[in-house]
């Protein structure tokens, strides 16, 4: 008797949007395998500032909707902190203004307010928002991932018909990968360079825009640390930290919070964000038989938009 491999689905990639898909199909019901050559925590993911807002993704309405789905979520998880590396987190987003933003913020986002001159010097808004903790995040989305009965397989993937042979529904969630495995030109690098410090005693985390300069500068508390970033370099795939950009980054910051200067550094590093004119989600149906959805291209809002993209995936997937 033939196995039923109906229920089998593969997922290609391991970073924050593989892990939530994956974790979303095992729990539907589906049998999942993901394949991939690293472990989360040695993927793109793992070096994310990780604030969940809806920026810099593309197209804006369905963005807006996977992050909106997303934040339900983080909110749930964020009763959980310890386990699951999500807190609700009060902070500004400097260079933004509240009639910028459309009614769903305001609807949305309990207590969003103009910042004030004490909180920072220019336009801002003060929002609480989800601030992920992305190593503890990214372990507790496996672990949940493995109880649900999925598994886990250390491999590389060269071309996406390897996993198509193996199961009647693949998810490809490569990230950057995409571009030489689909391939898809239009994925494309974005550097970014953070600096992990000693945190002098910020609560509150803070992002600010120069759009005279095009830099984005921040300052993310987490439990053990303070993230200073950041950059975004177009097309550069160089992963070795530059100490002269990390000089910069630490200057940037300490303009905005003076005691960060000084602070002791306790790690420099750099991730690619996988960029794209527009995220791709959708479904193929393969000649001959086989499902293929791909999820990706999600630049530096994976997390943002993780679950609502997860979910939709996971739709298509199933049909």
């Amino acid at each position: 008797m033939a196995e039923d491999r109906s229920g089998d689905v593969i997922v290609v990639g391991s970073g924050v949007i593989g892990l939530t898909t994956a974790l979303v199909l095992a729990e539907s019901g589906s049998r999942v395998r993901i394949w991939a050559r690293e472990p989360a925590e040695r993927t793109t993911s793992a070096v994310a500032g990780a604030l969940w807002w809806p920026y810099g993704i593309r197209p804006k309405t369905l963005a807006r909707a996977w992050a909106l789905r997303s934040l339900t979520v983080y909110e749930e998880l964020a009763e959980r902190p310890e386990e699951t590396g999500v807190r609700m987190v009060e902070g500004v987003l400097g260079g933004t203004r509240l009639d910028e933003q459309g009614a769903w913020a305001a609807a949305r986002l309990p207590g969003l307010r103009a910042s004030t001159a004490e909180e920072y010097a220019g336009e801002g808004l003060w929002a609480r928002l989800p601030l992920i903790d992305m190593p503890v995040h990214l372990g507790w989305l496996r672990e949940r991932f493995l109880r649900a009965g999925g598994t886990f397989v250390t491999r590389t993937v060269t071309d996406l018909a390897e996993a198509r042979a193996a199961a009647p529904v693949v998810v490809n969630c490569t990230g950057l990968g995409a571009r030489a495995l689909v391939p898809d030109p239009a994925v494309r690098p974005v550097r970014g360079q953070l600096v992990i410090v000693e945190n002098p005693g910020l609560r509150t985390w803070l992002v600010s825009a120069d759009a005279a300069t095009g830099t984005t500068t921040y300052l993310f508390p987490q439990p053990d640390r303070l993230v200073l970033g950041g950059t975004a370099e177009d097309d550069e795939w160089a992963l070795t930290p530059d100490p002269a950009v990390a000089a910069w980054i630490v200057e940037r910051c300490a303009l905005l919070r003076p005691e960060v200067a000084g602070a002791r550094v306790l790690d420099h590093r750099v991730g690619l964000r996988p960029s794209r004119d527009a995220v791709r989600l959708e479904r193929e149906v393969r000649p001959g038989g086989g499902v293929l959805v791909h999820n990706y291209g999600h630049g530096g809002a994976g997390v943002t938009v993780a679950w609502g993209c997860a979910r939709e995936a996971s739709e298509l997937a199933r049909g």
